[in-house]
């Protein structure tokens, strides 16, 4: 059957809550500043709607999970349903499993003999909570039970009265403290009125609520078929006509069949509830009980301390995954594998950007050692750090990615930080490697990526390779080269060909061209014009630098500071766009600034030279080595002579081998 195009004529909506016409509702104005009472139904609520029920030795294993989160209420078992359930409530409690502090808790439906047997399993422990329950609602009366008001509420006394008298009963034998949970179950169902007049009715049979011995009320949304706001005002309502308010504990149980059981559990404590019952991951019959992961990272999250322990989240959701054998979306709020991850470029960016700025709040407040390191960032309202997660899955990069990802990537694996137009510029490499395997780019293949295009590797990659380099510092006079300077340094700012301050100097390299070892020459003020004038007349290789940037890289695992240089270029007569198109980049590494500066030109080469032809290697006047004291004569000869060589033969007495 089709839905309905007037669903009225079928499903009635939700009734309006008996408040005076002119009361101003509190709820709205209120904030949550503390953590609530919890109180974990996993072992039961969540265990009855498995479909296969976990055995006594998983439910120990979460059992002991719960306590180290840290709950203080826990409802074990439904001990009068099976003798299993029976036997797992005394295990605990004979083997000294369960702490002082922790309270157990049973549930029992309001008949006689599963009451007493429900108290029974209790004996010995030092606190107990008896969950008490019977629907209240109309449809529950009428078709269920077929009972009138006055039928309920005689049910739900002499189930009270019977608690009362054997809790007491075994109090006086095994010394066991007893709290009554009284459930009206199916109350966001009942009528306001009615909810209040059984509550209050059940509170003067028990007789002996105080404000140091409470009697709790849930409040349960066994079916959750309003807006949380209605909810709330249910909640209101009560907490507001109740008696002995301050001798009762509001239990706020939603169910989420509308989706909105987490709201609907916060405007509830907003509402005057004092404690949640729920589970983790919100398992439970059909869309399942209330998420206290959640609920906790809330409030967590607004900088209320949930007082309870999430450190390691992963470890949590992997084993309440395999005892309820179930699984979770990537999404689902803090415990999905994808929720703490972005792919979207705007989003990167965003992020990237608040991840620097943050960077340098937190290094401010330690610099002045004032101030607090406020956690604020654009889409992640909470640093996955404190969860046990890295930082590592904040940014995850495809093809519908953006340059600020591939950078954050870059940064966090190989401590570069991208001038913006190689950001760009890189990213379209990216974007076209993710497009070519139809996949995810893993930090592993942007790396490699990044290798590849920049030919970054210790051994000859790219077309061109430099293995060696020495540098002379020119006389101005005479354009003659003095002893060579390998260790020679500058700031990475003097790259502009005009620049006066420089020294010209002399660059003579051994590289390697498509596999060949030959010696090129070259003359400029520094390193890089040197190295450019090189290329350009040994290799007719004509290029021209843009942008460049330079950073120091110091990490623990490093003996040395490591200089990364980047260099942006193009062929000689070519206009890159204000976006860098048609220019490419050079990156090198080194713990020598000259030594970066001159891998960061080779490195650009190899992405400007395609499948260019070179000229081939050049014969150029070498003299020969110094004679012995007999041979004097025939060195004056030979020297003036001197000999032809190939730029290929090697120069091992004036190599310097540049540092990897």
């Amino acid at each position: 059957m089709p839905m309905l195009t007037d669903p009225s004529l079928k499903y009635l909506p939700y009734p309006a809550i008996p408040f005076p016409a002119d009361y101003v509702r509190r709820w709205p104005t209120q904030r949550t500043t503390v953590a609530p009472t919890w109180l974990s139904t996993d072992l039961r609520d969540g265990n009855q709607a498995l479909v296969n029920p976990m055995s006594n030795e998983t439910k120990l294993e979460l059992f002991r999970a719960l306590v180290k989160i840290g709950f203080k209420e826990i409802e074990v078992a439904y001990p009068s349903a099976s003798e299993q359930e029976f036997k797992f409530v005394r295990s605990i409690i004979e083997n000294g499993e369960v702490p002082d502090d922790v309270s157990l808790q049973v549930i029992t439906p309001a008949r006689p003999d599963l009451i007493a047997r429900s108290i029974a399993s209790l004996a010995g422990c030092k606190r107990a909570i008896i969950h008490l329950y019977n629907a209240v609602s109309p449809v529950f009366r009428e078709v269920v039970f077929r009972n009138t008001q006055e039928q309920t509420i005689d049910l739900t006394l002499n189930a009270v009265r019977l608690v009362k008298k054997l809790t007491e009963e075994e109090t006086a034998r095994s010394g066991t403290h007893f709290t009554l949970n009284y459930c009206l179950e199916t109350f966001s169902q009942t009528e306001p009125e009615f909810t209040v007049e059984l509550g209050n009715k059940v509170l003067a049979e028990w007789g002996k609520a105080s404000p140091d011995d409470k009697v709790m009320f849930n409040l349960a949304a066994t079916v959750e078929c309003a807006p949380s706001n209605h909810y709330a005002d249910m909640v209101e309502y009560f907490s507001t006509h109740i008696n002995q308010r301050d001798s009762v504990v509001i239990s706020i149980h939603p169910h989420n069949d509308r989706g909105t059981a987490v709201a609907a559990a916060e405007l509830g404590l907003l509402a005057g509830g004092d404690r949640i019952e729920g589970c983790l991951l919100g398992n439970g019959e059909r869309t399942g009980n209330v998420d206290l992961i959640t609920l906790a990272l809330n409030m967590y999250s607004q900088g209320v301390s949930p007082r309870l322990d999430f450190s390691n989240l992963s470890e949590t959701v992997a084993l309440v995954c395999k005892c309820n054998e179930m699984a979770i979306p990537v999404r689902y709020p803090y415990a999905g594998q994808l929720v703490f991850s972005a792919f979207a470029g705007t989003h990167q960016d965003a992020i990237k950007k608040g991840l620097d700025a943050q960077a340098k709040r937190w290094e401010e407040v330690e610099r002045i050692g004032k101030g607090t390191k406020y956690w604020s960032m654009p889409y992640i309202p909470l640093d996955p750090k404190d969860l046990g997660y890295g930082y590592e899955n904040l940014i995850r990069v495809s093809s519908q990615s953006g340059k600020a990802g591939t950078a954050y990537v870059i940064k966090q694996t190989m401590l570069l930080d991208l001038p913006r137009r190689m950001q760009v510029s890189f990213y379209k490499v990216v974007q076209d490697e993710s497009e070519r395997l139809g996949k995810e780019m893993t930090a592993a293949l942007i790396n490699s990526a990044f290798k590849k295009t920049y030919c970054i590797e210790s051994k000859p990659v790219g077309r061109l390779f430099l293995h060696s380099y020495r540098l002379f510092p020119l006389s101005p006079s005479t354009r003659e080269p003095s002893s060579p300077m390998s260790d020679y340094s500058d700031d990475i700012s003097q790259l502009t060909p005009g620049d006066e301050d420089q020294t010209i100097m002399r660059f003579e390299g051994e590289i390697s061209v498509d596999g060949t070892k030959r010696t090129i020459r070259g003359d400029g003020r520094g390193p890089v014009l040197a190295a450019l004038d090189a290329l350009r007349s040994s290799l007719d290789l004509t290029l021209t630098t843009g942008e460049s940037s330079s950073q120091t890289i110091n990490t623990d695992n490093l003996p040395h500071a490591k200089v990364a240089t980047f260099i942006e270029m193009s062929l000689e007569g070519t206009s890159p766009s204000k976006s860098g198109v048609g220019s490419i980049w050079g990156v090198g590494l080194s713990s020598d600034v000259a030594t970066s500066k001159c891998r960061a030109v080779i490195s650009a080469a190899n992405g400007l030279i395609g499948d260019k032809k070179f000229p081939a290697a050049k014969m150029i006047f070498s003299p020969r080595p110094a004679l012995s004291q007999r041979d004097s004569w025939l060195g004056e000869v030979r020297l003036r002579a001197g000999r032809l060589t190939s730029e290929n033969d090697k120069y091992e007495s004036l190599k310097v081998k540049t540092a990897i």
